[in-house]
């Protein structure tokens, strides 16, 4: 065992949590300690200061029961929460998503890359996450509109502009974030429009906030292409998903010129050999926007769905997950090795298992962790909690360019701790070591607490 693995399992021996019990956020975690415990230990006074073992307990959990009532007039209980798990660079920071497989270790793992991805944008802002079980599927507008209302007044003491400002994520989209929104507002008695993002442009949201993950997704992408002096044009990509970070980062590829060859869902992959429109991707879009499945593509776009297919059967020259996390498992990465990809960008938080990380490693293909890959939604998170506190708004193409820079920088500044002696970016290393780097600074700065 080299003295990184070893330093890696005592790290994970001594954690006080076991693995069954957090097994998401146990990988999180041994992804992260492998790179940046060497790190730590040749610091003093990152060693002295315990920096990642205080990253990996949250500041704090806070959980409640969200009672409300449903169309037939009967009682219905979810369960909530909002793990804080960093403000020691900027108010906690992070999505809330609606969804029966939510629970605690979830999103303890997700507010711990937060924490990090948050970290690499440069932008002062901490981590966290959080949500409910609560399952939106055949619930009507004003059973979502209870369901939220009902969960924002046991959230709304914990939150505010410097305090801890939600977003969106999974089933948690403009809709959801208004009935958030317009609950908090009652609470506090004032606008607080800083209190959460993704907001609707009506009241206080940003320009591109919606496509924004899809977009800088791509973004990193060209940039990581660009210093093999490659770009994305012609470039066979396939896409996992059919929500909003996949397509809209179908959208930006075509948009630059690349070939996107497949869409997914849950039911099986829409195929288009020769490359799909942006007319058949915004019409993926309006399937999803009604809650309808993508199984009768239009005619004449020459594309087919084919059930119990991932997007990963078709070649691609680059894979984009942006479905959910461990979704491409280690079998998937051997078909899309066997197949020629060369790069395998992270729209999805944590969506490649440990083993199909290891595959891809193992294989010399690139792989673009999400915490650096996925940053375009936070970052324009925070542009939307910097236009809230000058009350003074950007434009679409102000916001697009802003956005293109911080992916830039969030490259460069992987590239700096990810270069290997050979002259290759281990973009992964590089994310976790530069990101650890910042927060670890702060937490040494700032002291014992």
């Amino acid at each position: 065992m080299n003295r990184r693995d070893a330093l890696t399992h005592a790290f994970l021996t001594d954690l006080p949590m076991e693995a069954e019990q957090f097994p998401n956020l146990i990988h999180a975690i041994e992804d992260v300690a492998r790179d940046v415990l060497t790190v730590e230990k040749n610091d003093p006074d990152y060693t002295a200061s315990r920096a990642l073992r205080r990253l990996t307990d949250p500041d704090r959990i806070i959980s409640f029961r969200v009672t409300w009532q449903d169309d037939a007039g009967d009682v219905q209980i979810n369960k909530g929460w909002r793990v804080q798990g960093s403000q020691v660079i900027g108010p906690y920071k992070g999505g809330l998503r609606f969804h029966p497989t939510v629970n605690e270790d979830i999103l303890r793992f997700l507010a711990f890359e937060q924490c990090f991805k948050n970290a690499l944008t440069g932008l002062p802002l901490g981590g966290a996450k959080g949500g409910s079980d609560f399952d939106p599927t055949g619930r009507s507008e004003n059973e979502i509109m209870r369901f939220c209302q009902a969960f924002m007044r046991q959230l709304a003491p914990y939150i505010g502009p410097d305090q801890d400002v939600p977003a969106g994520d999974i089933n948690v989209g403009a809709r959801e974030i208004g009935y958030l929104f317009g609950a908090y507002r009652a609470h506090a008695g004032q606008f607080g429009g800083g209190a959460l993002t993704g907001k609707g442009l009506s009241y206080g949201g940003s320009k591109l906030r919606v496509e924004a993950t899809g977009f800088g997704l791509v973004y990193f992408t060209e940039c990581a292409l660009a210093a093999k002096d490659d770009s994305i044009e012609g470039k066979r990509i396939a896409i996992s998903g059919k929500g909003n970070v996949a397509t809209h980062a179908a959208l930006k590829a075509i948009d630059r010129g690349a070939k996107v060859i497949a869409l997914s869902d849950t039911d099986g992959a829409l195929h288009c050999q020769d490359g799909m429109s942006a007319d058949l991707i915004e019409w993926v879009q309006g399937q999803k926007d009604k809650g309808a499945d993508i199984c009768d593509p239009p005619k004449g776009q020459g594309a087919k769905f084919e059930g119990g297919k991932v997007a990963w059967d078709y070649e691609p020259d680059i894979a984009l997950p942006c479905a959910t996390q461990n979704e491409l498992t280690e079998d998937m990465a051997k078909t899309l090795i066997d197949g020629g990809v060369t790069m395998v960008g992270e729209g999805a938080n944590m969506p490649l298992t440990s083993e199909a990380a290891t595959a891809f490693h193992n294989a010399g293909v690139t792989h673009l962790p999400g915490k650096a890959a996925n940053a375009g939604g936070v970052a324009v998170s925070g542009l939307e909690m910097s236009q809230n506190s000058h009350r003074k708004f950007a434009s679409a193409d102000e916001i697009d360019a802003a956005l293109r820079d911080i992916m830039s920088d969030i490259h460069a500044r992987v590239c700096v701790d990810g270069s290997t002696e050979n002259g290759e970016i281990n973009y992964v290393r590089g994310a976790n070591i530069a990101a650890y780097r910042r927060l670890a600074d702060a937490i040494v700065a700032q002291g014992i607490l």
